[in-house]
């Protein structure tokens, strides 16, 4: 083997790469052929050029197009293959947040599929301990009561809108509820214009509110309007059993399934009320 003058195949095997790449290399003007034989037109690569092939790698792992290849290597400037590769360095952080991100709400999605899957359904009464949990609430002007599935709807394009202006991270999207508070539900009329979604505790925001650890009375059901209805059945069972109301009201929607009838959302929700058990 001559390394002064490499055929194509002999420079590619000595790289570990293709013929193939060495051609688009010498198209785009990124590695042309040492050598041309001006009887034959046979093109040799030396054997020192693969230095450059081996930038040429380097760069292409850092993400860089075959343009930006070109251009940096012909300024021979290492200040700007600095700039770029910090650069580069925050868009992949930011990609890998982003995929963390998709990862949770994926866990969170099998998880809520699998204990949906364990839940008493058609609004049967059970106890739960639930642990403590991270929310974040935002107010709208309609009380939730008063909605039909359009009014819910509408709801939820507005708490989506709020949600991108305060750059939350819509993969939160898929587990939204509804709060009300303890002194509103002890008047026994159901107004709530309060809409939640859960965090995760790595989520750190200062707006966020804790709600604790508790024993919660609580039925779940995938009819829209049986809410009312159902929560009134709660806490008729709450004071049947000497329990007393701990806190606020928490109707979280487990699951959306992805089974649409009419276009309507079809929702599997879980109202939650906790309760001091001591008589």
């Amino acid at each position: 083997m001559d390394l002064q003058k490499l055929t194509i195949g002999q420079m590619a095997e000595l790289n570990q790469t293709s013929t193939q790449t060495l051609r688009l290399y010498d198209r785009e003007g990124l590695l042309t052929p040492d050598i041309v034989d001006s009887q034959t037109g046979y093109r040799f690569y030396h054997v020192t050029q693969s230095a450059r092939l081996d930038m040429i790698q380097y760069m292409k792992s850092y993400g860089m197009t075959l343009k930006q290849i070109s251009r940096y290597l012909s300024e021979k400037d290492p200040e700007v293959i600095k700039s770029f590769l910090r650069n580069q360095f925050k868009v992949i952080e930011e990609k890998q947040s982003d995929l963390r991100r998709s990862k949770k709400a994926i866990e969170r999605t099998l998880e809520n599929y699998i204990h949906r899957e364990t839940l008493p359904r058609n609004g049967q009464i059970f106890i739960e301990y639930i642990p403590e949990r991270l929310i974040y609430s935002h107010c709208s002007d309609k009380n939730f009561f008063e909605q039909d599935y359009a009014g819910y709807e509408l709801i939820l394009r507005e708490l989506k809108h709020h949600l991108v202006k305060k750059k939350i991270d819509l993969t939160y999207f898929c587990n939204v509820g509804t709060i009300m508070r303890k002194e509103q539900l002890l008047s026994g009329e159901f107004y709530t214009n309060e809409f939640f979604l859960f965090a995760d505790k790595e989520y750190a925001r200062q707006d966020l509110e804790i709600i604790p650890a508790s024993t919660y009375c609580c039925a779940c059901s995938e009819d829209f309007y049986a809410e009312t209805e159902i929560a009134r059945k709660l806490l008729e069972e709450i004071d049947n059993r000497n329990f007393s109301v701990a806190g606020d009201y928490l109707c979280e929607v487990i699951i959306d399934v992805p089974v649409f009838s009419s276009d309507r959302r079809n929702m599997f929700y879980k109202i939650q009320i906790p309760v001091n058990t001591d008589a």
